[in-house]
């Protein structure tokens, strides 16, 4: 009877750890593609800054640290000590709405290079895989509406014609951005990932 009670013990464990690794499984793969793209985007912003003079690169790197990037009007964790009280469907959504506010911009990112163009159909995959860890992250008492698209306004002249300082500004303004949100996703993606295995130290 013991050896019965035994067996039946085991099963009922591999069967409720089997969703839990197909959870992790999903993780692992959602942070290994924002850190792709996290890496993609310094590098983008590496070269370009390579490309300026140095008066040029301290202008506008005065100008964007007085400036905002859109994705700003997220709500999201101020610091890493809110980031690690945030639930992992609250970090999760955080991540689905920035790479979401991403969807258009992008487009302006493409053209040149291999890589460049990778950016767009990357992020698509990325939110397409948030969105389905969110969904199986709900428990009842968190929900998630993705259809409550955060309209945000586009990034400073984004549909004008530009002159080249202007251009040079928004290119700048848009690499720079890019680079700061993907690291942000990168952060609560990874930490998400961490609270589904009670062993990890998830600090920052």
């Amino acid at each position: 009877m013991d050896k019965v009670m035994l067996l039946l013990s085991v099963l009922s464990l591999g069967v409720s750890c089997q969703p839990i690794n197909d959870n992790q499984r999903l993780f692992s793969i959602a942070v290994s593609r924002v850190q792709h793209l996290h890496l993609l985007a310094q590098r983008l912003f590496s070269d370009f800054e390579s490309s300026l003079q140095t008066e040029e690169q301290r202008q506008l790197n005065k100008i964007f640290l007085q400036d905002f990037c859109n994705s700003d009007y997220i709500s999201s964790p101020i610091d890493k000590h809110e980031t690690q009280r945030s639930s992992v469907l609250q970090l999760l959504s955080i991540s689905y709405r920035l790479v979401e506010s991403w969807e258009f911009p992008s487009r302006s990112l493409v053209g040149g290079s291999s890589p460049r163009n990778q950016i767009s159909p990357k992020l698509s995959e990325l939110r397409t895989g948030i969105l389905i860890l969110i969904r199986a992250n709900q428990d009842g008492t968190e929900t998630f509406n993705d259809n409550a698209t955060v309209q945000l306004a586009p990034y400073g002249n984004y549909y004008q014609s530009l002159g080249a300082d202007e251009s040079l500004r928004r290119t700048y303004e848009l690499l720079a951005c890019f680079k700061k949100d993907m690291h942000k996703v990168d952060t609560y993606l990874t930490v998400a990932k961490c609270r589904l295995s009670t062993e990890a130290n998830c600090t920052l």
